[in-house]
C-alpha cells in the first residue's frame, strides 16, 4: 500500500499545507520548496505524478526497480539518483553469524523547487531525514539543503556500519590469538564480515560520484553558493567512509590468511608432538619385542638380564624426551 507523506516551506519557513494532489502547484510557486516522500509506490501514481511533473520516464523505472545501482543521472529538467542506506542490526547471541547489515534503497528525484524521494524499504527513518532538515536551517538556500540533509544521513549511516565492522574486525583479531581460539564459529565470523563489507563496499564506493553529480550539477548553485562548502564536508565525508571500507577489506582479508596460517602451524605443531611421542614409545617396543623372540642372549632367564633390559629402555626414553623437549617438539 502506497504511504506519502511531505513538508512544505514558504520563504524558508514551514507550513502545514501539504496535499499530494497539489504538489505540481506548489512547486510552480517562486517562493515554495516541497519535501514528497513516497514509500512503496504504486506504479501507477508515480507514472501519473512523473508526466504531471515531466520527469524522465526510465529514472521512474529505475526508481521502481528491484535491483539498481547507486548513481545519480542529470536530465534537462531534473537529477535523478538512488542511494543506499545502511543500518547496524545488533547480531543474537545464539547465531553470531547473523547478517549485521540491514540496507535500504532511496531513489530521488530532485526538482528546481523541491525533492520527491521514493523507497521501497519502510525500515529506513525518514524521521531523522525530516529533523536533519530542520536542523540545517537551510531550506531558505533552497532544494540544495534538503539533498544535503538527505545524503547527510544515509552517509552517516555508512560511518556507522564501518565502525560496527571495523569493531568486529578487532575482536575476530581477538579471538584469532586467543589461548583458546574459536573453530568453527571463527571463520563463520570472518566469512560474514566479508559478505557484509562487500555489500558495503558496493554502496560506499559509488557515492562519490552520486555526491559529485549533485554538487556541481545543482540546478541553485549560482543562488545558494553557501551550500557550496557544506557539499564539499559531504564529499570528504564520503571519501573517508570510502578509504576506511577499502582498509577493512584488507584487515578481513588479512585475518582470514592470518588464521589460515595459524592452523597449519597449529598442525605442525601437533606432527611434530605426534612424531616425538611416536619415537619414544617405539623404543620400549622395540626391545621388549626383541626380547620376546625367546633367542638366547646374555642375561636369559636371570634377574640381571631383566634389570638391563629396563635399565636401556628409560634411559633411552628419557635422553629422546630430553632431545624432543630441548628442539620444542613436545
Amino acid at each position: 500500500m502506497t504511504h506519502i507523506r511531505g513538508r512544505i516551506w514558504r520563504d524558508g519557513k514551514p507550513v502545514d499545507d501539504f496535499e499530494f494532489s497539489k504538489i505540481s502547484d506548489c512547486l510552480a510557486s517562486e517562493d515554495t520548496l516541497v519535501w514528497c516522500d513516497i514509500y512503496d509506490p504504486d506504479h501507477a501514481i508515480l507514472k501519473d505524478l512523473a508526466v504531471e511533473l515531466g520527469l524522465n520516464e526510465w529514472a521512474v523505472e529505475d526508481a521502481l526497480a528491484e535491483a539498481e545501482r547507486t548513481k545519480a543521472v542529470v536530465y534537462r529538467s531534473h537529477t535523478f539518483f538512488t542511494v543506499y542506506g545502511v543500518s547496524v542490526m545488533d547480531p543474537r547471541p545464539e547465531d553470531p553469524a547473523e547478517p549485521t547489515l540491514e540496507i535500504h534503497r532511496i531513489s530521488g528525484f530532485v526538482l528546481p523547487r523541491g525533492l520527491i524521494t521514493v523507497r521501497l524499504s519502510p525500515h529506513f527513518d525518514m524521521d531523522k531525514v525530516s529533523q536533519r532538515f530542520d536542523e540545517l536551517g537551510g531550506q531558505e538556500y533552497g532544494v540544495g539543503s534538503l539533498v544535503h540533509g538527505l545524503l547527510d544521513v544515509v552517509v552517516d549511516g555508512h560511518f556507522d556500519a564501518v565502525q560496527s565492522l571495523d569493531d568486529s574486525i578487532e575482536g575476530l583479531e581477538d579471538d584469532l590469538f586467543a589461548e583458546k581460539p574459536l573453530r568453527g564459529g571463527l571463520q563463520r565470523k570472518t566469512f560474514q564480515l566479508r559478505k557484509d563489507l562487500v555489500a558495503l563496499r558496493r554502496v560506499v564506493l559509488p557515492m562519490r560520484e552520486v555526491v559529485t553529480a549533485i554538487q556541481h550539477r545543482r540546478m541553485d548553485a549560482k543562488t545558494s553558493v553557501e551550500l557550496d562548502p557544506v557539499y564539499a564536508d559531504l564529499y570528504d565525508h564520503v571519501l573517508r567512509v570510502s578509504e576506511w571500507t577499502e582498509s577493512l577489506r584488507d584487515m578481513i582479508t588479512t585475518v582470514f590468511e592470518t588464521n589460515l596460517s595459524l592452523q597449519d602451524a597449529r598442525l605442525n605443531t601437533v606432527m611434530k608432538k605426534l612424531t616425538g611421542w611416536a619415537a619414544i614409545i617405539a623404543v620400549p617396543t622395540a626391545i621388549t619385542g626383541f626380547y620376546g623372540q625367546n633367542v638366547a642372549y646374555p642375561g636369559i632367564d636371570t634377574v640381571g638380564g631383566f634389570v638391563t633390559s629396563t635399565s636401556i629402555i628409560v634411559i633411552i626414553v628419557l635422553v629422546l624426551y630430553w632431545m624432543f623437549k630441548a628442539r620444542d617438539w613436545l
